[in-house]
């Protein structure tokens, strides 16, 4: 590791990493008992490139020695850097075992299952699937139904691949198995658990 590299790697983390890493915690978990509520985890840390402040935060919270971290874009020395110092994740070359997949804003949904998910004694050994995506608002409008939605509840991001809805519609139906995922911007982010049936509105 160079010093530059070095220097990336131990630079931006929680400024309190107890309080910070709590906070950041209960939001990440509200968001996960609500599917689509959009919230803001910017300020919390900083990492370089692809790695924007709200992914960045999602695997300084809940990343660890016992939850890999797997890159789908080139060129992320940097990134795996300040993901194994911050968190003590390895970051993995393949997808097969990761926790955590960081995937590309222009990955392909029919692709997606090539990462874990789980098994129906082991439903959590399954990855979580994190995305970016243009904006949260502006897109075409999604239902949402499902636990932790009373009734319905529209979301509309902006940048979702090809084959979205249908890759949510067959990955819900693998339950217990599957992936949980998330939408990320720059600062913000919105869950869709493997519970949640989404559908074009």
């Amino acid at each position: 590791m160079s010093a530059a590299l070095s220097t990336t790697a131990v630079s931006g983390g929680f400024v309190d990493p107890v309080l910070g890493s709590q906070a950041a915690f209960r939001r990440i978990m509200g968001a996960f008992a609500e599917p689509g509520t959009i919230i803001d985890l910017g300020g919390f840390v900083f990492a370089p490139s692809p790695l924007t402040p709200a992914i960045a935060t999602l695997l300084a919270t809940l990343a660890d020695a016992d939850a890999p971290v797997f890159l789908e874009a080139d060129d992320a020395a940097d990134a795996a850097a300040w993901i194994a110092f911050q968190t003590g994740a390895a970051v993995l070359a393949h997808p097969a075992g990761a926790t955590f997949a960081v995937l590309s804003p222009i990955s392909d949904p029919a692709k997606w299952h090539r990462f874990p998910l789980g098994t129906d004694v082991y439903p959590d050994r399954s990855s979580t699937l994190i995305l970016p995506v243009q904006s949260l608002e502006g897109g075409a409008s999604l239902s949402l139904s499902g636990p932790g939605i009373e009734t319905t509840r529209r979301i509309a991001p902006l940048g979702l691949p090809a084959g979205f809805v249908a890759a949510r519609a067959a990955n819900r139906a693998l339950f217990p198995r599957g992936h949980d995922l998330v939408l990320t911007t720059d600062a913000q982010c919105l869950v869709l658990p493997r519970t949640t049936r989404v559908e074009e509105a």
